[in-house]
Protein backbone atom coordinates (compact mmCIF):
# COMPACT_ATOMS: atom_id res chain seq x y z
CA UNK A 1 0.00 0.00 0.00
CA UNK A 2 1.53 3.37 -1.02
CA UNK A 3 1.78 6.40 1.29
CA UNK A 4 -1.01 8.05 -0.72
CA UNK A 5 -3.30 5.11 0.05
CA UNK A 6 -2.27 4.87 3.72
CA UNK A 7 -3.68 7.21 6.36
CA UNK A 8 -1.79 5.77 9.33
CA UNK A 9 0.93 3.16 9.62
CA UNK A 10 2.78 1.44 12.44
CA UNK A 11 6.37 0.41 11.84
CA UNK A 12 7.99 -2.10 14.23
CA UNK A 13 5.84 -0.68 17.02
CA UNK A 14 6.24 -1.86 20.62
CA UNK A 15 4.36 -0.41 23.58
CA UNK A 16 3.32 -1.33 27.10
CA UNK A 17 2.68 -0.20 30.67
CA UNK A 18 5.29 -0.35 33.41
CA UNK A 19 7.19 -3.60 32.96
CA UNK A 20 4.37 -5.23 30.97
CA UNK A 21 4.76 -5.41 27.21
CA UNK A 22 1.44 -5.21 25.32
CA UNK A 23 2.39 -4.71 21.66
CA UNK A 24 5.52 -6.28 20.20
CA UNK A 25 7.23 -5.14 16.98
CA UNK A 26 3.94 -4.69 15.16
CA UNK A 27 3.75 -3.27 11.63
CA UNK A 28 0.54 -2.50 9.75
CA UNK A 29 -1.13 0.02 7.44
CA UNK A 30 -4.51 1.73 7.78
CA UNK A 31 -6.06 2.42 4.36
CA UNK A 32 -7.20 5.97 3.70
CA UNK A 33 -10.93 6.67 3.40
CA UNK A 34 -11.93 3.22 4.67
CA UNK A 35 -13.39 1.63 7.79
CA UNK A 36 -10.81 -0.47 9.64
CA UNK A 37 -11.99 -2.67 12.51
CA UNK A 38 -9.54 -3.76 15.23
CA UNK A 39 -10.51 -7.09 16.79
CA UNK A 40 -9.09 -9.68 19.15
CA UNK A 41 -9.53 -11.16 22.63
CA UNK A 42 -9.61 -8.99 25.75
CA UNK A 43 -6.13 -7.82 26.65
CA UNK A 44 -4.64 -8.43 23.19
CA UNK A 45 -3.59 -4.78 22.74
CA UNK A 46 -6.45 -3.25 20.72
CA UNK A 47 -6.86 -0.11 22.84
CA UNK A 48 -3.11 0.25 23.30
CA UNK A 49 -2.65 0.11 19.53
CA UNK A 50 -5.37 2.73 19.03
CA UNK A 51 -3.76 5.03 21.60
CA UNK A 52 -0.38 4.50 19.92
CA UNK A 53 -1.80 5.45 16.51
CA UNK A 54 -3.24 8.60 18.10
CA UNK A 55 0.09 9.59 19.63
CA UNK A 56 -1.31 9.18 23.17
CA UNK A 57 0.74 6.12 24.14
CA UNK A 58 4.53 6.36 24.67
CA UNK A 59 6.32 3.94 22.35
CA UNK A 60 9.13 1.66 23.43
CA UNK A 61 10.18 1.06 19.87
CA UNK A 62 9.17 1.95 16.32
CA UNK A 63 7.21 4.72 14.67
CA UNK A 64 3.69 5.78 13.81
CA UNK A 65 3.38 7.48 10.43
CA UNK A 66 0.62 9.94 9.50
CA UNK A 67 0.33 10.04 5.71
CA UNK A 68 3.96 8.89 5.56
CA UNK A 69 5.33 11.37 8.13
CA UNK A 70 6.41 10.24 11.63
CA UNK A 71 4.17 11.74 14.31
CA UNK A 72 7.00 11.87 16.86
CA UNK A 73 7.60 15.52 17.64
CA UNK A 74 4.33 16.77 16.14
CA UNK A 75 2.60 19.42 18.27
CA UNK A 76 -0.46 18.23 20.17
CA UNK A 77 -2.80 20.73 18.49
CA UNK A 78 -1.44 19.87 15.06
CA UNK A 79 -2.16 16.19 15.74
CA UNK A 80 -5.66 17.01 17.01
CA UNK A 81 -6.43 18.85 13.77
CA UNK A 82 -5.70 15.66 11.85
CA UNK A 83 -6.76 12.85 14.20
CA UNK A 84 -9.87 12.83 16.41
CA UNK A 85 -10.16 10.25 19.19
CA UNK A 86 -13.23 8.94 21.00
CA UNK A 87 -12.00 7.11 24.09
CA UNK A 88 -13.61 3.98 25.49
CA UNK A 89 -16.48 4.71 27.87
CA UNK A 90 -16.37 8.49 27.45
CA UNK A 91 -18.12 9.95 30.48
CA UNK A 92 -21.14 12.18 29.98
CA UNK A 93 -20.20 15.64 31.25
CA UNK A 94 -22.65 16.90 33.85
CA UNK A 95 -24.65 19.99 32.97
CA UNK A 96 -23.49 20.19 29.34
CA UNK A 97 -25.83 20.31 26.39
CA UNK A 98 -25.09 18.51 23.14
CA UNK A 99 -24.16 21.85 21.59
CA UNK A 100 -21.71 22.59 24.44
CA UNK A 101 -20.02 19.24 23.95
CA UNK A 102 -19.69 19.55 20.18
CA UNK A 103 -18.24 23.06 20.52
CA UNK A 104 -15.35 21.54 22.49
CA UNK A 105 -14.25 19.84 19.28
CA UNK A 106 -13.16 23.24 17.94
CA UNK A 107 -10.43 23.58 20.57
CA UNK A 108 -7.52 22.50 18.29
CA UNK A 109 -8.42 25.23 15.78
CA UNK A 110 -8.65 28.15 18.18
CA UNK A 111 -5.89 30.39 19.49
CA UNK A 112 -5.57 31.29 23.15
CA UNK A 113 -7.20 34.67 22.66
CA UNK A 114 -9.30 33.83 19.63
CA UNK A 115 -13.06 34.27 19.89
CA UNK A 116 -15.83 32.09 18.51
CA UNK A 117 -15.83 32.58 14.74
CA UNK A 118 -18.49 32.09 12.03
CA UNK A 119 -16.38 29.17 10.78
CA UNK A 120 -16.50 27.55 14.23
CA UNK A 121 -20.28 27.94 14.34
CA UNK A 122 -20.71 26.55 10.82
CA UNK A 123 -18.50 23.55 11.60
CA UNK A 124 -20.50 22.72 14.72
CA UNK A 125 -23.75 23.04 12.77
CA UNK A 126 -22.38 20.71 10.10
CA UNK A 127 -21.24 18.12 12.67
CA UNK A 128 -24.67 18.15 14.31
CA UNK A 129 -26.40 17.78 10.94
CA UNK A 130 -24.19 14.88 9.83
CA UNK A 131 -24.88 12.96 13.03
CA UNK A 132 -28.62 13.72 13.05
CA UNK A 133 -28.32 15.67 16.30
CA UNK A 134 -29.45 19.15 15.25
CA UNK A 135 -32.86 18.79 16.87
CA UNK A 136 -31.19 17.68 20.11
CA UNK A 137 -28.51 20.37 20.27
CA UNK A 138 -30.04 22.03 23.36
CA UNK A 139 -30.73 18.74 25.16
CA UNK A 140 -28.62 17.94 28.22
CA UNK A 141 -26.23 15.03 27.66
CA UNK A 142 -27.64 13.45 30.85
CA UNK A 143 -31.04 13.15 29.15
CA UNK A 144 -29.93 11.30 26.00
CA UNK A 145 -30.24 7.64 25.15
CA UNK A 146 -27.07 5.60 24.72
CA UNK A 147 -27.15 5.83 20.93
CA UNK A 148 -27.83 9.56 20.99
CA UNK A 149 -24.98 10.09 23.43
CA UNK A 150 -22.54 8.23 21.16
CA UNK A 151 -23.71 10.30 18.18
CA UNK A 152 -23.08 13.46 20.20
CA UNK A 153 -19.52 12.32 21.01
CA UNK A 154 -18.93 11.47 17.35
CA UNK A 155 -20.25 14.93 16.41
CA UNK A 156 -17.62 16.42 18.72
CA UNK A 157 -14.87 14.47 16.94
CA UNK A 158 -16.24 15.64 13.57
CA UNK A 159 -16.08 19.25 14.77
CA UNK A 160 -12.31 18.79 15.01
CA UNK A 161 -12.35 18.40 11.21
CA UNK A 162 -9.69 15.73 11.29
CA UNK A 163 -9.63 13.34 8.37
CA UNK A 164 -9.06 10.36 10.71
CA UNK A 165 -11.41 9.17 13.47
CA UNK A 166 -10.18 6.66 16.08
CA UNK A 167 -13.06 5.10 18.03
CA UNK A 168 -12.43 2.83 21.02
CA UNK A 169 -15.38 0.46 21.44
CA UNK A 170 -18.02 2.92 20.16
CA UNK A 171 -20.80 0.29 20.44
CA UNK A 172 -20.01 -1.08 23.91
CA UNK A 173 -22.86 -0.96 26.44
CA UNK A 174 -25.37 -0.16 23.68
CA UNK A 175 -28.36 -2.33 22.84
CA UNK A 176 -28.57 -3.81 19.35
CA UNK A 177 -30.66 -1.00 17.86
CA UNK A 178 -28.21 1.65 19.08
CA UNK A 179 -25.20 -0.39 17.94
CA UNK A 180 -26.63 -0.47 14.42
CA UNK A 181 -27.44 3.25 14.65
CA UNK A 182 -23.82 4.12 15.45
CA UNK A 183 -22.32 1.74 12.85
CA UNK A 184 -24.64 3.07 10.14
CA UNK A 185 -23.51 6.60 11.02
CA UNK A 186 -19.85 5.60 10.77
CA UNK A 187 -20.48 3.89 7.43
CA UNK A 188 -22.25 7.01 6.09
CA UNK A 189 -19.37 9.26 7.17
CA UNK A 190 -16.91 7.09 5.28
CA UNK A 191 -19.03 6.72 2.16
CA UNK A 192 -20.11 10.37 1.96
CA UNK A 193 -17.22 12.26 3.58
CA UNK A 194 -14.28 9.93 2.79
CA UNK A 195 -13.03 10.08 6.37
CA UNK A 196 -10.78 7.31 7.63
CA UNK A 197 -12.18 5.42 10.63
CA UNK A 198 -10.40 2.93 12.88
CA UNK A 199 -12.66 1.35 15.49
CA UNK A 200 -12.10 -1.24 18.20
CA UNK A 201 -15.02 -3.67 17.94
CA UNK A 202 -15.92 -6.96 19.61
CA UNK A 203 -18.61 -8.39 17.33
CA UNK A 204 -16.96 -10.22 14.43
CA UNK A 205 -20.17 -10.37 12.41
CA UNK A 206 -20.86 -6.64 12.75
CA UNK A 207 -17.25 -5.85 11.88
CA UNK A 208 -17.39 -8.05 8.77
CA UNK A 209 -20.65 -6.41 7.69
CA UNK A 210 -19.59 -2.77 8.13
CA UNK A 211 -15.79 -2.64 7.81
CA UNK A 212 -13.72 -2.55 4.62
CA UNK A 213 -10.54 -3.68 6.35
CA UNK A 214 -10.02 -5.83 9.43
CA UNK A 215 -7.07 -6.30 11.76
CA UNK A 216 -6.98 -9.30 14.08
CA UNK A 217 -4.61 -9.19 17.06
CA UNK A 218 -3.44 -11.88 19.46
CA UNK A 219 -1.02 -11.33 22.36
CA UNK A 220 0.02 -7.93 20.98
CA UNK A 221 0.94 -9.28 17.55
CA UNK A 222 -0.72 -9.00 14.16
CA UNK A 223 -2.46 -12.30 13.41
CA UNK A 224 -4.42 -11.41 10.27
CA UNK A 225 -5.11 -8.30 8.20
CA UNK A 226 -7.16 -7.63 5.09
CA UNK A 227 -10.71 -7.64 3.75
CA UNK A 228 -13.34 -9.44 5.88
CA UNK A 229 -13.39 -12.49 3.59
CA UNK A 230 -9.68 -13.06 4.25
CA UNK A 231 -9.75 -12.35 7.99
CA UNK A 232 -12.98 -13.97 9.20
CA UNK A 233 -12.15 -17.63 8.67
CA UNK A 234 -12.79 -20.68 10.84
CA UNK A 235 -9.04 -21.17 11.32
CA UNK A 236 -8.44 -17.57 12.43
CA UNK A 237 -11.38 -17.57 14.85
CA UNK A 238 -10.24 -20.87 16.37
CA UNK A 239 -6.61 -19.79 16.65
CA UNK A 240 -7.31 -16.33 18.09
CA UNK A 241 -10.47 -16.81 20.16
CA UNK A 242 -10.31 -20.54 20.83
CA UNK A 243 -13.82 -21.07 19.43
CA UNK A 244 -14.88 -23.50 16.72
CA UNK A 245 -17.19 -21.84 14.20
CA UNK A 246 -18.79 -22.39 10.86
CA UNK A 247 -18.46 -19.52 8.37
CA UNK A 248 -21.54 -18.76 6.28
CA UNK A 249 -22.33 -15.85 3.95
CA UNK A 250 -24.38 -13.11 5.59
CA UNK A 251 -27.81 -13.33 3.89
CA UNK A 252 -28.03 -9.52 3.72
CA UNK A 253 -24.52 -8.56 2.59
CA UNK A 254 -22.69 -11.73 1.56
CA UNK A 255 -19.90 -10.94 4.03
CA UNK A 256 -18.59 -13.79 6.22
CA UNK A 257 -20.68 -14.62 9.28
CA UNK A 258 -19.50 -16.73 12.25
CA UNK A 259 -21.80 -19.39 13.64
CA UNK A 260 -20.37 -21.00 16.82
CA UNK A 261 -20.60 -24.77 17.11
CA UNK A 262 -23.15 -25.82 19.75
CA UNK A 263 -20.88 -27.93 21.93
CA UNK A 264 -17.13 -27.58 22.12
CA UNK A 265 -14.17 -27.39 24.46
CA UNK A 266 -13.14 -23.74 24.61
CA UNK A 267 -9.44 -23.07 24.24
CA UNK A 268 -7.34 -20.28 25.70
Amino acid sequence: MSDAQTALAARNLSAGYGTASVINELSLAIPSGRFTALLGPNGCGKSTLLRSLAGLQPLRQGDVLLHGTPIAGMATKAMARRIAVLAQGAQKPEGLTVNDLVRQGRYPHRSLLGGWSPRDAATVDDALRLTGMTHLRDRLMDNLSGGQRQRAWIAMTLAQQGDILLLDEPTSYLDLAHQIEVLNLVRDLIDNRKVTVVAVLHDLNQAARYADHMILLKHGALWAEGIPLDVVTADHVRDVFGVEVAILPDPETGTPMCIPRRRQEFQT
